[in-house]
């Protein structure tokens, strides 16, 4: 607390903004006033927050009450020095601090999915293993919609029209938002941020931010800080980022790419590359974890209805978990690369997706293959969406079935955390079944 106290007065900081990640990814918590921030050296909130849906609604009561103490305590959540942000968009001097969840006896929260990437993470370590991820981060700019029955629109860019068409890779088409990508760069340089490459996806008026390669846990806690950054910073100009994995009717979802290796901590170098540079054994079982597991697992990579539209052949989204070589129809390609920094893009998240329990997930069914020394399957040539094996669930309630049944996971995450989990998708998806489509009212209305 001491070195935070002092980064706190350094930067002459008025209020703290003290976040915590839900199940959801939905930054929740409180804001202090800096004296108060330090005094207290935390701050304390509902157990319940970690039951909460998108919604604000919570789970059952007798699954809410099976899961949390029936007298709904507080939990303990301490500020983690490593995670501190300043927040450049507010008028006052204010900052961000990513906290960790205890119970009232300083244990770890199962339910926390911050707590959860570090579960994962002790795995790791525990073998002499450094795990390192990059995330993509897609996303698409919009008109402000007041009313949610409406559709989505482009939004104006500097031309004063909208864009239309595909415009993949398009500097023009990206430089029409030139001033709002000028501010979110100076706000990540100022927060921090491991930002790269900033590209036109497919979509109109989809992006793409490419993050440097590094620690998970410090990469996680970036993504949840640039969604909020993105967001802010195209509210200055008038328009809407939005991360939802398929928000546009018949234009491309958004995703969360994910390229993940790994290192030997003594020597620094990776395991997954024999000496004379070819694909080593670990990096086989890597892969071939990662085919057996990610079905089991994938409502953390798909954790909303509105996740699976993405899943559709011939939309720039994978539809396996077949591998390949610089084969984006592969849920899981292999880019081109020297030994060192070989690697495996898992194309499978939405950027809907909780980006600590997503790249859980995927660490996590990359570590069973290494200790259950699973073998991939053949590397696919050409077209992997004429494969029919592998295939996932294509439905968010048969995923959570799926899920659900798997004991590997509850060994691993514990089964507090998936029960939870699962609960909490499903009161969503119930909400959601309450909900009468435009599909609904144009196709049925008069003709049934």
């Amino acid at each position: 607390m001491k070195d935070l106290e002092s980064w706190l007065h350094e930067h002459r900081i008025t209020e703290v903004e003290c976040v915590i990640s839900d199940i959801t990814g939905i930054a929740r918590g409180k804001i202090s006033p800096v004296s108060k921030f330090i005094s207290e050296q935390g701050m304390r909130l509902p157990e319940s927050l970690l039951l909460q849906t998108v919604t604000g609604d919570y789970v059952e009561d007798d699954i809410y009450y099976s899961l949390l103490d029936p007298a709904d305590i507080d939990m303990h959540c301490r500020p983690d020095p490593n995670a501190l942000y300043l927040i450049p968009w507010a008028q006052e001097p204010t900052a961000q601090v990513i906290h960790d969840c205890y119970d009232k006896d300083g244990k770890p929260l199962e339910l926390s999915a911050r707590n959860q990437l570090k579960r994962v993470l002790k795995l790791y370590e525990e073998k002499g293993w450094q795990p390192i991820v990059s995330p993509e981060m897609e996303f698409y700019l919009t008109k402000r919609v007041a009313d949610p029955d409406f559709p989505l629109q482009p939004p104006i860019g500097r031309s004063g029209r909208e864009e239309t068409g595909r415009q993949s890779f398009s500097i023009d088409a990206a430089n029409e938002f030139d001033p709002l990508f000028e501010d979110m760069y100076d706000w990540c340089e100022i927060q921090g941020l491991d930002i790269d490459t900033l590209i036109h996806e497919e979509g109109t008026a989809q992006m793409e931010i490419n993050f440097r390669h590094g620690d998970p846990l410090m990469l996680a806690d970036q993504v949840l800080i640039f969604k909020r950054t993105m967001r802010e910073a195209a509210l200055k100009h008038d328009v809407v980022a939005t991360f939802m994995a398929k928000p546009i009717t018949r234009e491309p979802g958004s995703a969360m790419h994910l390229h993940q290796s790994v290192v030997d901590v003594s020597t620094g170098e990776s395991i997954f590359s024999n000496p004379d540079g070819s694909m080593s054994d670990l990096f086989l079982y890597h892969l071939g974890g990662l085919q057996k597991y990610i079905p089991e697992v994938l409502p953390l990579f798909a954790p909303n209805v509105n996740s699976f539209r993405r899943f559709l052949p011939d939309t720039s989204a994978p539809v396996n978990v077949e591998w390949g070589m610089e084969n984006r129809t592969c849920g899981l390609r292999i880019p081109e690369s020297d030994a060192q920094n070989r690697r495996v893009e898992n194309r499978l998240a939405g950027a809907d997706a909780n980006s600590y329990l997503a790249i859980t997930a995927s660490l996590l069914c990359g570590y069973l293959g290494m200790v259950e020394k699973v073998q991939p399957s053949a590397p696919v040539q050409g077209r992997a969406y004429e494969r029919r094996n592998l295939r996932l669930p294509f439905a968010l309630e048969a995923a959570l079935e799926r899920m659900e049944q798997c004991q590997t996971l509850k060994d691993y995450m514990g089964s507090q955390f998936i029960d939870g989990y699962i609960a909490v998708k499903r009161t969503e998806n119930e909400n959601f079944k309450q909900v009468i489509s435009s599909w609904e009212r144009e196709f049925l209305l008069l003709t049934v």
